[in-house]
């Protein structure tokens, strides 16, 4: 293996270039790739969210990482978010063993205690979100639905999403993705003005999850729009819009990350105009017509 070539795939790590990796390393027969070649193919596959992939790349070379704290730290974090927690455990607690006191590793760990410790039974609560009425509000007949729709989220999903994102979902989108996680809704304009023509239009909303394209973590998803639009990080894009230069955000700007966000417009196309929508999601949600 050339030195030419590590320095290239270092080189696309630090520009997020997974895909590159993957590609050069799988053009490469796999009887030629050494233990350093799978090391970046599985890191990279950890990148995209493949995390299948990686673990099979990193159990073929699993005897040569016994010893080694990142293949046991790069495992771990594949099987951290493919939910299997207690392999994600003995991984991690291998890798702290290994390379005593690595903040990631033990930030993982104090996640993984927290995930598996026995919760308290809750009191039954209301749902506060008025819900108008999912057989209606939602057109799961719409051409492109299917991008958008997956099964309603669990609590585990939902942590390790909001984690993904680095911020907190708002309750009132949480318990609506709960009833009807994303898709179309019928009514599809918010106005912004009082002319007939000032309004802003969603093509859809998102919902929580990895699988669908059209979901928060999903290949078209927040951090897709943020990273190749240009947006501000600022949040969240939870509507794409039918101009591909617009999208609509939660804002976190003033509440911080855990807080309750505002709804945003974003215009790319003028430079990265911002208009206020809605004081939070239920009444953006709330707001739209048809």
């Amino acid at each position: 293996m050339s030195e030419e070539l590590i320095e290239q795939l270092e080189e696309w790590h630090e520009e997020d270039e997974f895909e590159e990796i993957v590609d050069a390393i799988t053009e490469i027969p796999a009887e030629d790739r050494d233990y350093a070649l799978i090391s970046h193919l599985g890191r990279a596959l950890n990148n995209l969210e493949r995390y299948e992939e990686a673990v099979e790349q990193f159990l073929s070379i699993q005897e040569e990482g016994k010893d080694d704290p990142l293949w046991h730290y790069r495992i771990g974090l594949a099987y951290y978010y493919l939910e299997r927690y207690e392999d994600a455990r003995k991984a991690f607690e291998v890798a702290d063993h290994l390379d005593p006191g690595d903040e990631d590793t033990l930030e993982f760990l104090e996640w993984i205690r927290n995930k598996t410790a026995p919760k308290p039974a809750k009191e039954p609560t209301e749902v506060s979100y008025t819900d108008p009425d999912v057989l209606n509000f939602w057109d799961d007949g719409a051409l492109e639905a299917d991008q958008y729709v997956s099964a309603p989220p669990t609590d585990e999903l939902i942590e390790s999403v909001e984690e993904a994102l680095v911020f907190k979902l708002p309750a009132s989108y949480i318990q609506a993705m709960k009833l009807h996680n994303g898709g179309i809704p019928r009514n599809r304009k918010f106005p912004i003005g009082d002319g007939a023509q000032d309004y802003i239009e969603i093509t859809g909303i998102l919902g929580i999850g990895r699988e669908k394209k059209k979901s928060l973590c999903g290949s078209l998803g927040s951090r897709y729009m943020i990273e190749n639009g240009g947006y501000p990080e600022i949040g969240v894009v939870i509507c794409d819009c039918p101009s591909q230069s617009e999208v609509v955000m939660l804002d976190y700007r003033s509440s911080g990350n855990d807080g309750e966000p505002e709804v945003i417009h974003v215009d790319k196309a003028n430079d990265y105009k911002i208009t206020r929508l809605a004081t939070n999601f239920e009444a953006f949600v709330g707001g739209l017509e048809q």
